[in-house]
């Protein structure tokens, strides 16, 4: 039995790649034929990545409603390794209007290539394949880039004011598109704004860009900017033009003052003698944001605080049974192990004090019966022993209630928010057999818990249908709680698994914390919260006319 811990890590195979660098990849696509004859698609692309033979989501684009030839605003980004083959899959689909998952979208047709073909090529155009891999009209278009190594971003804001109007029966419903001019003269889509409907004078949303993305870090690159009436056939009017740069934008942010330019009309100016413009576009707020990675704040001394919770519903069988999932065997880990161990042994490195609170839940623990249980051990390999020790002393029950666990780490999550500095940040793992039986309560402590420095991983264990805990993972739509009010932002990763059955555990891993850096640092940068002992300027003004 000593030896459970050390089999298990040694199937880890831990294998760390410096990353060469990382490509921004932007997605169009053309001809993307009509599901219906009443209406256009309105299109989406998912990216996915192989790992371990497995297709795993990385990221999606925003929709696009009523378009055949979607140009998308999202960027994916993504890390390029030379010595490695990155095999990607490009999914196009139709999201039914009204809801942003794919669980009732229509599958319009995927691409596949490796990552190391798109950065050779710069620019890759591929048929989309549709069921049983026939080619149909319809094809994709990606273009890479590779970062400058300029992380910072700026937050823009753009109003407008008497725009022409290009409806008969109401006033135009006006949306912003920023394009980046390249240095062959090629044109990329940087930000599309929201439409505001039936305004010639909307103030649109403010939106973060990276300055890479924005002008590939030259100040002086041209960027220009279009004007449009959306309309609900995808048939959009054009309004007005202008162009600028980023050197020009920073005067707001220098001058402290609004900038503003003339929204031209080509044809209208040729054709009409009085012509002045079609309106004018106001640059309302300009915040120039510093980006710390997450070393930045690891290196500043943030600490992970690593929680885990193992499911003791009875529903996992006897553990005296050899067909129990919490069955003990002599020399291969069960997958609770696995996964403890594989997620533990990677997060214990960014915890200095090494102790680390476990809970189980759902179990009866005489005399008193309480649920659920809670210790506090040392390392990964105290929580196995922790782990291994109970089994015989506890009955099996349930039910399998969650958010009482949720809740008990976000109360420490939000001691640390309160002293406004980045010292501690909170992963919970939850290894379940099965659904949950609380989950009305599980999604108002998650969308509670978004607020805080907090996130939660959940495995499900064994062969249980899965399918409503993915509701939880906001990767298929935004979660929100019983009330309505969404998460603040995607804390959640669920993955079942059985995905990992055939895979090193290190792909588990892998899988289940790579988004964790990204929630690190989007969680203290939204709060402006610094690394400890950096000191770095950081210019915000909001601008009156």
């Amino acid at each position: 039995m000593s030896n459970i811990y050390e089999s298990a890590e040694a199937t880890l195979g831990f294998i760390s790649s410096p990353c060469l660098t990382k490509v921004e990849l932007r997605v169009a696509c053309r001809g993307i034929s009509d599901r219906d004859a009443l209406s256009k698609p309105d299109p989406c692309v998912v990216l996915k990545m192989q790992s371990h033979g497995q297709w795993f989501e990385v990221d999606r684009t925003e929709v696009i409603r009523s378009s055949s030839g979607p140009v998308f605003s999202k960027v994916f980004l993504v890390d390029y390794y030379f010595e490695e083959v990155q095999r990607l899959r490009f999914e196009l689909h139709d999201i039914s209007s009204g809801n942003n998952g794919l669980r009732d979208a229509d599958f319009l047709g995927a691409m596949e290539c490796t990552l190391g073909q798109i950065v050779s090529q710069r620019k890759l155009t591929k048929a989309l394949l549709k069921q049983g891999n026939t080619a149909g009209k319809s094809s994709i278009m990606v273009t890479a880039e590779e970062l400058s190594g300029n992380d910072d971003y700026v937050e823009l804001a753009f109003s407008a004011r008497k725009l022409d109007d290009k409806d008969f029966f109401s006033k135009s419903d006006p949306f912003l598109e920023i394009f980046r001019v390249n240095d062959d003269g090629t044109e990329s889509l940087v930000h599309r704004t929201e439409t505001v409907m039936n305004n010639l004078s909307p103030v649109w949303k403010s939106f973060k860009v990276s300055l890479n993305t924005l002008c590939s870090g030259d100040h002086d690159r041209e960027l220009k900017s279009t004007v449009w009436d959306w309309d609900s056939n995808g048939k959009h009017d054009f309004i007005g033009a202008f162009q600028t740069t980023f050197k020009e934008m920073m005067r707001a942010e220098q001058e402290g003052k609004q900038i503003q330019w003339e929204c031209i009309n080509p044809k209208y100016q040729m054709k009409k003698k009085n012509y002045r413009n079609s309106g004018t576009v106001i640059l309302n707020h300009f915040k120039t944001i510093k980006m710390y990675s997450f070393l930045d704040y690891i290196m500043g001394g943030c600490q992970i605080q690593f929680t885990v919770a193992i499911d003791f519903t009875a529903s996992n069988g006897d553990p005296r049974n050899s067909c129990s999932l919490h069955y003990i065997h002599p020399y291969q880990p069960n997958e609770y192990l696995k996964a403890l161990v594989a997620v533990g042994e990677i997060c214990q490195d960014y915890d200095s004090d090494k102790m680390f609170p476990a809970f189980g839940f759902g179990a009866l623990i005489p005399p008193d019966f309480k649920i659920p249980t809670y210790v506090c051990v040392a390392g990964i390999q105290g929580v196995v022993e922790a782990y291994q020790n109970c089994l015989p002393k506890i009955q099996l029950y349930g039910p399998t209630n969650i958010a009482p666990i949720i809740h008990k780490v976000a109360s420490s999550a939000s001691e640390e928010m309160h002293t406004k500095e980045a010292m501690e940040y909170f992963i919970l793992l939850i290894l379940t057999d099965g659904v949950i039986t609380d989950m009305a309560d599980t999604r108002e402590a998650i969308v509670h818990a978004s607020h805080l420095p907090m996130s939660v991983i959940i495995v499900g264990v064994g062969n249980a249908d899965f399918t409503d805990m993915q509701i939880l993972d906001g990767d298929d739509g935004i979660l929100r709680s019983p009330k309505g009010e969404p998460v603040l932002r995607d804390i959640v990763q669920f993955v079942p698994f059985k995905d990992f059955k055939h895979a090193s555990p290190a792909a588990l891993a892998k899988s289940v914390l790579a988004e964790v850096p990204n929630q690190v640092v989007d969680y203290y940068n939204a709060k402006g919260i610094k690394p400890k002992c950096i000191s770095d300027y950081e210019s915000s003004r909001t601008f009156s006319p």
